[in-house]
């Protein structure tokens, strides 16, 4: 079983993705993770990464061929990334919702190499803003997806008031009912 969790920033995804790969005894991927280090490898923050993406396809298609692959040839793994989702459409597909001051909030807490700084949450409101606008933008160029389309989930979470431990709960309770997945 693959389960795949996408969502919006600071809504938790890596998070939920370690606990969920510890209780489950899986692999855990984090494109997010992989992205960051393209960048920073490249002197990059990921929002210059992004832009850069909005003309050079490599900054996103290498790691989704890398994650397309990862679905292809393994199993059992837990996996967080935006498009995730639609590169290995046999997971368990996740999205996670957040409000983007709480997410903001996470993010500056965080301490990510790759995040850009800011001095204020109003100013993070606005990276965040800005950096899920050119991912819409990149995936509907690149592969007609619109990554904020809940409908194509099968479990849509809104993590704005909820423990990450809770969060994974429901998702295991609902992978369980779920009879794709009864092997869980």
């Amino acid at each position: 079983m693959i389960i795949s969790i996408s969502g919006y920033p600071g809504s938790g995804k890596s998070t939920v993705r370690g606990i969920l790969a510890r209780r489950l005894g899986y692999k855990e991927y984090s494109i997010g993770d992989l992205r960051g280090k393209l960048a920073i490898e490249r002197g990059l923050t990921i929002d210059e990464l992004n832009a850069l993406g909005e003309i050079e396809s490599w900054t996103d298609k290498d790691v989704d061929e890398y994650q397309r692959k990862l679905g292809e040839i393994e199993d059992n793994f837990v996996i967080d990334g935006r498009t995730s989702f639609y590169f290995i459409p046999h997971s368990f597909k996740v999205f996670l919702k957040v409000d983007v001051e709480e997410g903001a909030r996470r993010i500056m807490m965080s301490h990510r190499p790759d995040e850009p700084f800011v001095d204020s949450l109003s100013k993070k409101v606005e990276q965040i803003k800005a950096r899920v606008e050119s991912d819409c933008r990149r995936y509907m160029q690149y592969y007609g997806v619109d990554m904020s389309d809940e409908s194509v989930f099968d479990m849509v979470i809104d993590t704005t008031n909820q423990l990450p431990d809770k969060v994974a709960d429901q998702i295991l309770d609902a992978v369980k009912l779920t009879t794709k997945f009864l092997d869980v």
